[in-house]
């Protein structure tokens, strides 16, 4: 079908832009920081009640506590908001997974709270373009394919994910649960600066490292103790002389604290790092010589190192199946007078996740803005609409085009009839 067919319901979503700039800002405005639940719930009952004219079975589901190595190398817990799936028409032909997270990087005491606007198409906020408009996008591309004649022909799922920005450690068994149900993804992470998308993603490992040494006396008996934050220094050094040792992994030392009075050798030090890496085998590459690096540490007299995390996300490579979603993204931008194309990223999302599973997806669905994690991030107003276009008529086209494809070319045995548990990615 030529894409005048799909003009009139695609037309309607124009007269819903002031809608979904109001809803956007209100959404902004609430404090949604990854540990702050009680923001991020908060978000979750707006968007229940933003969802409800679609029709789709809504499920609120509490997800485990995030665990993390505080300072003093001591496993803590937070409680995190909760998860919100909605489910509609789970036995038609097709099957879609929407997706788009709740939390935000500023925490509740953030200075970070409001939204201004920078002139008449921007709009400065908390989220506004990470992700809170991309969650305006997809509930209103959904809502124009839902008043289509063409709706039955799609099945779909929504997930409101509550700990993406910490790399969706307790949604990602939800995101594996769906991925043996579906057959593509869409993904509400803001496109790039220029409107372009996310092509290939690199894949990340989180890490902590707790290293104890002894405390003594600095002066009367120095040579009683063992330097912890030495031990922790020669680990960092080590560690980030791995840098250009393999083409695509980067290793990053982030964080480093120990010690106390400067006349106490210090008995404590944690470290964190981030990796990233290209293939899902760099990451053996990477376990082989920390490894070797933890284990010197330990071999030295009255010092023990413990290292904590791992890979969260492998990397997103993109499939035949991927390549084509694309390209008929890009033929849906082209009849809407956009120019699109896809690049490589070293960042990671929840697309990551997915395509890990075999699913292809596009994770670069949401509004087009900038400066995100910053306070400086910013959302085009008139991105909310026109993105929202994008979407709907890609569904459009999804339900009335051949898409046999998607299940041809991804991988065989990741799509189930059966509803057992999946290993997470």
């Amino acid at each position: 079908m030529s894409s005048e067919t799909f003009a009139p319901w695609l037309e309607w979503l124009d007269t819903q832009q002031t809608m979904m700039l109001e809803q956007t800002i209100a959404l902004a405005s609430i404090n949604s920081g990854t540990l702050h639940a009680e923001g991020v719930n908060r978000v979750a009952d707006a968007l229940i009640e933003l969802a409800r004219g679609l029709g789709g079975v809504v499920e609120r589901l509490p997800v485990a506590p995030y665990v993390s190595v505080n300072t003093q190398g001591v496993k803590q817990e937070s409680v995190l908001g909760d998860a919100v799936r909605i489910t509609k028409r789970p036995d038609a032909p097709l099957q879609v997974f929407f997706c788009g997270h709740m939390d935000t990087v500023f925490p509740k005491d953030s200075a970070f709270q409001t939204v201004t606007w920078l002139d008449d198409n921007t709009i400065n906020g908390p989220g506004v373009a990470d992700l809170k408009g991309g969650l305006l996008v997809m509930l209103k591309a959904i809502e124009a394919f839902e008043r289509s004649p063409w709706a039955d022909q799609i099945g779909w799922q929504i997930l409101f994910n509550p700990d993406e920005e910490i790399g969706s450690p307790s949604s990602a068994a939800l995101i594996a649960e769906a991925a043996s149900k579906v057959d593509v993804g869409m993904i509400y992470e803001p496109c790039m600066p220029d409107g372009n998308l996310a092509g290939a993603r690199k894949g990340s490992g989180n890490f902590t490292l707790v290293v104890n040494g002894k405390a003594a006396h600095a002066g009367r008996e120095h040579h009683l103790g063992r330097n912890a934050i030495r031990a922790v220094s020669d680990f960092v050094s080590a560690l980030d002389d791995l840098n250009g040792q393999r083409d695509g992994v980067t290793i990053n030392p982030g964080f480093i604290q120990g010690g106390g009075a400067v006349n106490i050798v210090p008995d404590l030090c944690t470290m964190r790092f981030n990796i990233r890496l290209e293939r899902t085998e760099d990451e053996s590459w990477c376990t082989q010589h920390i490894d070797a690096l933890l284990h010197q540490l330990n071999s030295r007299d009255g010092i023990h190192a413990e290292l904590h995390g791992g890979f969260g996300r492998k990397p997103k490579q993109l499939t035949p199946a991927n390549t084509q979603l694309f390209e008929w993204l890009k033929a849906c931008g082209n009849a809407l007078g956009m120019s699109l194309s896809w690049h490589p990223t070293g960042g990671c999302c929840d697309g990551n996740n997915l395509a890990a599973a075999g699913i292809p997806n596009i994770d670069t669905l949401g509004v087009q803005g900038g400066n995100i994690h910053s306070d400086q991030e910013y959302m085009f107003v008139n991105s909310l609409s026109e993105r929202a276009k994008l979407s709907a008529l890609l569904l459009m086209k999804l339900a009335t085009e051949d898409t046999r494809w998607l299940t041809t070319t991804k991988i065989s045995t990741t799509k189930t009839s059966t509803t057992g548990d999946k290993p997470c990615c």
